[in-house]
C-alpha cells in the first residue's frame, strides 16, 4: 500500500470522524453518585457573529466547543453535592409540579453553577474554570496559570464551564451553515408551546404549571440541544455588559421560563441579575472546551499513520 494511499484513507477517516459525532457523552462521579450529561458538538468556528439580536453583535465564537444538550438536573446536583461536599441547596419546586430528579436544577446561584462547574473539573483531574479564595468569587490574575485578559471570569485551562454568553447564543440561535433564527427552533417563528414533550418546534412556556424534565422540555435546536426555548432561565457567565473584570457584576440569563410569553425566548430578550441571587425558574446549562488539535494514530492496512486530528466536532 503506498504511502499517498494510506494518507488519503487516514484524512478520509478523520473527516468521517469530525462530521459523524454530533453528541458525546460525559461521565462524572462513581458508584451511586455516578451521573452522565450529554454534550452537541458546536463546529463552525470563527463564524461571522449575529447582528439583529441583543447584545450585538453575538454569537462569534472563535473554537469549535461542546454544549450540554440539556439543562443540569437536580439529580447531578444532588449527586455532585454528595460526591464533593458541594451545599449547593436547591428550590423546593413542589408549588410547580415537583421535584423529580429529572427536572431542570433551579434556586442555583450563579456562584453556585460556577463552583459545580469546578467539581466537573477537579473530579475528572483537570482545572477549576472558576477561582474563589475562602468561598469568595474573584477574578483570575496575570500571575494565575491560565490567565486570559479578556475573559478574567474563567480560567483558560478549564474544560468545563458555564456557556458564556456568546456560546449559549450560538446553540440557541446559530445554525450550522453559519445564518441565524430569531428562535432556537431553527426558526423566525416562535415554538408551539407544550406542557413537555420532544415534538420538533415545540418549547415549554405560555403558562404552564412548571417546567418539564430536563430530557423532555421540547424540541431541538439546529445544533440538537433542548430547551434554550423556555422551560427555566439559564445563567450566562458573562457579564450583562459584556466585561468580565468585574468580580460582583450583575450576570445575563436567557432563554426565558414555562410561564414567560414567547417575547422572552427570542434573540433580542435576555435579563440580568446579581450572580448572588436564586430563583425558582434559574437554572443553567454547562459548556466544555475539548482538547485542540492533537496528534493521534490510525491503524489502517497494519501499518500506523500518524496524522493530525480533532476532538469530535459537528
Amino acid at each position: 500500500m503506498n504511502s499517498k494511499y494510506i494518507l488519503a484513507l487516514a484524512l478520509f477517516a478523520l473527516g468521517y470522524q469530525s462530521a459523524s459525532a454530533q453528541v458525546v457523552t460525559e461521565s462524572f462521579g462513581s458508584g451511586d453518585n455516578a451521573f452522565t450529561m450529554d454534550f452537541v458538538t458546536i463546529g463552525n468556528p470563527n463564524n461571522v457573529a449575529d447582528t439583529t439580536g441583543s447584545p450585538n453583535p453575538a454569537g462569534s465564537v472563535a473554537y469549535t466547543y461542546n454544549l450540554g444538550k440539556y439543562e443540569v438536573s437536580r439529580d447531578m446536583i444532588t449527586k455532585a453535592n454528595t460526591a464533593g461536599s458541594l451545599g449547593i441547596t436547591l428550590w423546593d419546586m413542589s408549588s410547580y409540579g415537583g421535584n423529580g430528579v429529572n427536572r431542570p436544577a433551579t434556586g442555583i446561584t450563579w456562584y453556585e453553577a460556577a463552583t459545580y462547574v469546578n467539581w466537573l473539573n477537579t473530579s475528572t483531574g483537570g482545572t477549576v474554570a472558576y477561582k474563589f479564595v475562602g468561598g469568595t468569587f474573584q477574578l483570575w490574575s496575570a500571575g494565575d496559570a491560565g490567565y486570559n485578559a479578556n475573559n478574567m471570569f474563567r480560567n483558560s485551562l478549564a474544560k468545563y464551564v458555564i456557556a458564556s454568553s456568546n456560546e449559549w447564543y450560538k446553540g440557541a440561535y446559530g445554525n450550522p451553515d453559519g445564518s441565524w433564527s430569531n428562535f432556537p427552533n431553527g426558526s423566525d417563528s416562535a415554538p408551539t408551546a407544550v406542557a413537555s414533550g420532544t415534538a420538533t418546534n415545540t418549547a415549554v412556556y405560555s403558562g404552564q404549571s412548571g417546567p418539564a424534565d430536563i430530557n423532555n422540555a421540547g424540541g431541538l435546536s439546529a445544533y440538537g440541544t433542548m430547551a434554550q426555548n423556555g422551560n427555566v432561565w439559564e445563567w450566562s457567565e458573562t457579564a450583562f455588559d459584556g466585561i468580565n473584570n468585574t468580580a460582583g457584576a450583575v450576570r445575563e440569563l436567557r432563554g426565558g421560563a414555562w410561564f414567560n410569553s414567547s417575547n422572552f425566548l427570542d434573540a433580542s430578550s435576555r435579563f440580568n441579575d446579581n450572580p448572588t441571587l436564586e430563583n425558582s425558574y434559574y437554572g443553567f446549562r454547562v459548556a466544555s472546551v475539548p482538547e485542540p488539535s492533537s496528534l493521534s494514530m490510525l491503524v489502517l492496512g497494519g501499518v500506523v499513520v500518524v496524522a493530525l486530528s480533532r476532538r469530535k466536532r459537528a
